[in-house]
């Protein structure tokens, strides 16, 4: 998984081929509407205001267009960050964003800066929107006695899996997971577990002086993750906008995800130092922060218009609140984590929902 997403020159997010959008592979909440970036904006220019000022880090920021969208809104928050920094491994990805920064939110450029690597300090915002879902993870089944890990072998010409005895590090791992759920796994279950996020939210943990960090995705709790029913797991891959379960049929032209286990997600950043600060479904979060005021002239405030190009900004901006907000759209699949530290205030995306005694 980790070669076929970023291998160098071949992986899918080294490579140049379109992934964010409609005429991509997938469509993520800020290309689906500025609405999503401006009400992030509202939550860091709270934190950015209670720090007295202070720095935005996105990790893996896409096409870039939630970092235009958000800097515009802090401008008009007259909240802006001191700096916005982007760290991307993809050269690609880094050159569309430069663009679409450079067209969409010019008069904010100077105050971007890209990075190949954590800083070793830092202070403010950590954003990662759909980005927990891209660590490489461990295909498992449960089997008679342990656990078996599937590995990738090579048939003729093309990718297999085959199955190996689960060794001493993830076979640990997995019998944790297991003894943390209401009962055991069936033999023959498979899923997945991420046995390398510890380490990742650690290294973010660990940079942090004062601030919050802040995970968007799509995931449930570890009691939902590993439920009997699920029981195939949630590896998945998305090439030109279709969903298939084959991660071998076009390796370094498709994206492979798996879902977030936001229970180890908040197990990991709280041993690592953060505090838990909220946890909610996506369309409670957008609410708490004013997702359902910004359709009225949400676009035609900005721009000016006609009236009819006003009513037809409204009706746009309608529905893509619908899409951002309803359960069987991304309203429930997809939740907001947050995790300060050193600050001592409750955060406004929360306000509405926090769903932490779930986890």
């Amino acid at each position: 998984m980790e070669l076929a997403l970023y291998a160098p020159g071949l992986g899918y997010y080294s490579a140049g081929a379109r992934k964010f959008g409609a005429d991509g592979d997938f469509v993520t909440a800020p290309e689906l509407s500025p609405l999503f970036a401006r009400c992030l904006a509202v939550q860091c220019a709270e934190v950015l205001a209670a720090l007295a000022g202070g720095d935005i880090l996105e990790l893996g920021a896409g096409s870039g267009v939630l970092a235009a969208d958000m800097l515009k809104q802090l401008v008009r928050l007259q909240q802006p960050p001191g700096r916005y920094l982007i760290l991307e491994v993809s050269a690609d990805l880094r050159e569309r964003q430069r663009h679409t920064l450079a067209e969409q939110a010019p008069a904010m450029l100077d105050k971007v800066e890209w990075l190949e690597r954590l800083p070793p300090a830092f202070s403010g915002v950590i954003i990662g929107n759909e980005v927990l879902d891209a660590l490489p993870i461990s295909r498992f089944r449960r089997a008679p006695r342990g656990f078996d890990e599937f590995n990738v072998a090579v048939e003729g010409d093309r990718f297999v899996w085959c199955l190996r005895p689960a060794p001493a590090e993830l076979g640990a791992a997995l019998t944790t997971l297991e003894s943390s759920l209401p009962q055991p796994l069936v033999p023959n279950y498979r899923s997945e577990i991420c046995v390398r996020l510890p380490a990742f939210l650690y290294s973010l943990a660990d940079l942090l002086t004062r601030g919050v960090l802040l995970l968007v995705d799509y995931g449930y709790t570890r009691q939902a993750y590993y439920h009997p029913d699920r029981y195939m797991g949630t590896l998945m891959c998305h090439y030109r906008q279709r969903a298939h379960h084959d991660p071998f049929l076009y390796p370094g032209l498709q994206d492979i995800t798996a879902h977030v286990d936001f229970t180890a997600v908040a197990e990991a950043a709280t041993a690592a130092g953060l505090e838990l600060a909220g946890y909610a479904t996506q369309a409670h979060f957008l609410l708490a922060l004013g997702i359902a005021g910004d359709v009225h002239g949400s676009t035609s405030a900005v721009g000016g218009g006609t009236p009819g190009a006003a009513l037809a900004d409204d009706w746009r901006a309608a529905r893509e609140v619908k899409l951002l907000t309803l359960p069987e759209e991304m309203g429930e699949r997809f939740k907001a984590m947050a995790f300060s530290k050193r600050l001592d205030r409750a955060l406004r995306g929360f306000s509405l929902q926090d769903l932490s005694r779930s986890l």
